[in-house]
């Protein structure tokens, strides 16, 4: 593992990559469930979504204050950093985008409608996603929270060169009580009659979601400002954390809330607690010790997490269900179906990444 990655937050990224494929494993088994096992592990599969939204601002609002506090916030640099960025994420999006093009055509002989969008990503700018390459739907929301916030930032340095810092923090608040008004405009008009509605039409869409990516920003200002703080407080915002983390959902299976009869709960208050209580984890995770045992996986998992993350469903699981009639298999075969899926979900991934994700990076920081 190269000494400058941050051993904390490759768990971070390992762990949310581990639950987003758990959750889909479920799908190898069954649909449509009642049983709370599977609806809990579903569950955590959505928080390692939110995870990575907090990661991604908390790493991004991280390199934009290096930035500032190197005075490069002028044009020229913003198109740098969005130059950066989009070799990062672009490229193995795009490879694995026109991968599920190719399987959707073979599979269907037809191409969805919608299909132009994703090239820009605004097929879930303000509404539901379309039903191919669903993953799609969290990348959108990570590229427009790269191209919104800092041009807005680099913008206010630009006119009020003083308390760079502090306009980062206001310009950051400001943008997220913006994105509130937003929601509070979807609770007054929404007709939400399940879970089902309430997750395509709001949680993964992206206007009510960048504020998931910009409360990291908010997280690496306060940690750079108040390192020693966070430091010696780091347990402490690691119980916060998991106290709001259990508490929320305790409070939901006790009142038996839901998005059709509990929508501004939903709207207002879970997915925020959500991201707070992830962000509360990072003080302990940022200083966590390398662990000579898990150095390796750890470390191969988080390299490879965002080619795991676009090529495990769409490509691969719902490849598999196409030529396997999974409700008519015993488990002993679904179990099979499991090793089959992580086998090719991993040995892929690992391919895109040593031979088309890794060259591209390298090629990046060799230019920029």
């Amino acid at each position: 593992m190269p000494k400058e990655r941050n051993f904390g937050l490759d768990v971070l990224r390992a762990i949310a990559i581990t639950l987003v494929v758990l959750s889909h494993i479920t799908y190898l088994f069954v649909q449509e469930s009642e049983n709370h096992f599977v609806l809990l592990i579903r569950t955590l599969g959505a928080v390692g979504v939110d995870l990575f939204f907090v990661l991604s601002g908390f790493l991004i609002g991280g390199l934009l204050l290096k930035d500032i506090e190197k005075h490069r916030y002028k044009f020229s640099h913003l198109i740098t950093f969005w130059k950066r960025r989009w070799l990062r994420t672009l490229p193995n999006y795009f490879l694995v985008l026109f991968i599920n093009i190719l399987l959707y055509y073979i599979y269907s002989e037809d191409l969805v409608d919608s299909l132009g969008l994703y090239f820009v990503f605004f097929q879930n700018f303000s509404g539901p996603h379309p039903d191919f390459f669903t993953e799609a739907w969290s990348l959108s929301i990570e590229e427009y929270a790269y191209l919104i916030l800092p041009a807005v930032i680099f913008f206010m340095l630009f006119m009020f060169k003083k308390h760079q810092k502090l306009m980062f923090f206001w310009t950051t608040f400001a943008t997220i009580f913006v994105l509130f008004l937003l929601k509070v405009q979807f609770y007054f008009e929404a007709d939400i009659a399940s879970y089902k509605d309430w997750s395509a039409g709001f949680r993964k869409v992206v206007i009510y979601r960048l504020d998931a990516i910009y409360l990291g920003f908010i997280l690496a200002y306060l940690m750079r400002q108040f390192p020693e703080f966070f430091k010696k407080q780091k347990f402490l915002f690691l119980f916060f954390g998991a106290f709001i983390f259990i508490g929320v959902h305790f409070l939901i299976y006790i009142r038996q809330l839901q998005p059709q009869t509990d929508l501004g709960f939903y709207v207002f208050v879970y997915l925020a607690s959500i991201s707070v209580s992830l962000a509360l984890v990072f003080p302990f995770a940022i200083h966590m010790k390398r662990s000579t045992f898990f150095n390796t996986l750890v470390f191969f998992i988080s390299t490879r997490s965002y080619a795991i993350y676009l090529i495990n469903f769409s490509a691969i699981l719902l490849s598999i269900q196409y030529f396997i009639p999974i409700d008519s298999i015993s488990i002993f075969f679904k179990g099979i179906l499991c090793i089959l899926y992580l086998t090719l979900t991993i040995g892929l991934s690992n391919v895109i990444y040593v031979y088309f994700e890794k060259p591209i990076l390298r090629y990046r920081d060799r230019i920029f």
